[in-house]
């Protein structure tokens, strides 16, 4: 865990989350298709950033393709639907990668339509 901020500042962010019990909900946007196996990898790595950070991560691709069939049209757009639901009650859409799928430039597009605050990051949990 970093002890400090992009501007040099100790970040108390995972500590007062700790002792406020608050924890701000993010929205984890990496890649799922594709490389599945290494994809749900990286996803877990950055759902693990996140709550190290002092953050409650959503990750919709770890959670609906184990319910939902994404080779099926109409079940992978309810997947979708769903995580867009989600999107909606996240204070940050975290964009984590050197990839940019096209699920994720879908959400990404859509984040910026509802002028939510969208953060990058590359593979290695480096803030762009």
């Amino acid at each position: 865990m970093d002890k400090y901020n992009k501007e040099g500042y100790l970040d108390l962010t995972p500590y007062l989350a700790l002792k406020k019990h608050y924890y701000p909900i993010i929205y984890i946007c990496s890649p799922f298709t594709g490389d599945i196996e290494n994809n749900i990898i990286n996803a877990k790595k950055y759902s693990r950033f996140a709550i190290n950070k002092g953050y409650m991560p959503i990750a919709p691709h770890l959670l609906y393709p184990q319910i939902l069939n994404d080779n099926d049209y109409n079940e992978r757009k309810l997947g979708l639907l769903f995580g867009n639901i989600l999107m909606d009650r996240c204070s940050e859409i975290w964009v984590f990668g050197n990839y940019i799928s096209e699920g994720m430039k879908k959400e990404i597009e859509r984040a910026k339509v509802k002028k939510y605050t969208i953060r990058y990051f590359d593979n290695f949990c480096n803030e762009l």
